[in-house]
């Protein structure tokens, strides 16, 4: 009997489990999906981070584009800035290399004009001015003054010996104390008239200029039939004696060649022409 009462509650307890097995609804079992789903974010959020991470990295790269490309256009600028710099540089330099060149030509040029020609044309007019006195009688002009109560009997004797070898020597009848101006005006007979200008609508004209040694230029027409004597005509009348100055072609460089009789077409002037008026030169 006591083991029927010790038994009989765990008979009752595997009765009453059973029927609790039986009576109770079965739980359905758990899947691997849905286990791992509980572990890990949803889709739409996995999306959108990786969309804004491919934002960010977009981003990224144009910004190292962005300051890639200013670094380099900051430096062709610079190279261009740096280039500009040393070509207005060496502008600046050349200007100073030209100034400087024009300066010391322009000095070598002002020496030259007062240690060369300067020298060189006063000495021909003193030549010229002695000529022109010796011939003229007047030599008593180049000769230096006495101070007033010195010897005057000497330089009066000087003076008349001088004007006595210059009239012997020009073959002057009288010296020149005793000249007159009535004695001149043979001398001013000689100097011949110039033929009547053309016009310029004339035909068979040209123009001759004469360069003179004083660097004026003087210009005439004359018909081209016209006797090549009318040159030297016109020399004389504006001052030059045939004597002492010459006539040459400017190109090429030579002594007109004139002869009487002949006209200017004869000598080849037929077209305008340009002539130099030379002083000759003078044999000691």
């Amino acid at each position: 009997m006591l083991h029927r009462m010790t038994a009989s509650p765990a008979a009752s307890l595997r009765r009453g489990f059973d029927y609790n097995s039986q009576t109770a609804s079965p739980v359905p079992p758990t899947s691997g999906a849905d286990s791992t789903s509980r572990n890990h974010f949803p889709t739409g959020i996995k999306d959108f981070l990786l969309f804004c991470g491919r934002i960010f990295l977009l981003l990224a790269l144009l910004t190292l584009i962005i300051s890639v490309t200013t670094s380099w256009l900051n430096s062709f600028k610079s190279s261009q800035l740096h280039m500009k710099e040393e070509e207005e540089k060496n502008e600046k330099r050349q200007k100073l290399v030209r100034k400087k060149q024009q300066e010391t030509q322009g000095e070598k040029v002002s020496r030259y004009i007062e240690n060369v020609l300067k020298p060189h044309q006063e000495m021909k007019l003193k030549k010229l001015e002695e000529r022109f006195y010796q011939m003229t009688g007047e030599a008593w002009k180049l000769s230096s003054g006495h101070k007033l109560g010195g010897d005057e009997s000497t330089s009066q004797t000087s003076f008349e010996t001088s004007n006595r070898e210059t009239a012997r020597s020009q073959n002057l009848p009288k010296p020149f104390t005793e000249f007159s101006l009535p004695a001149e005006q043979p001398t001013r007979k000689e100097i011949p008239d110039l033929p009547e200008e053309p016009t310029v609508t004339a035909e068979e004209v040209v123009t001759v200029a004469l360069r003179c040694p004083s660097g004026s230029v003087l210009r005439r027409r004359f018909l081209k039939s016209c006797s090549s004597q009318v040159l030297f005509d016109w020399m004389m009348r504006i001052g030059y004696h045939t004597s002492l100055y010459s006539l040459s072609t400017s190109f090429p460089r030579r002594p007109l060649a004139v002869e009487g009789g002949q006209s200017l077409e004869d000598i080849g002037i037929t077209v305008d022409t340009v002539l130099i008026l030379e002083e000759k030169e003078q044999s000691n």
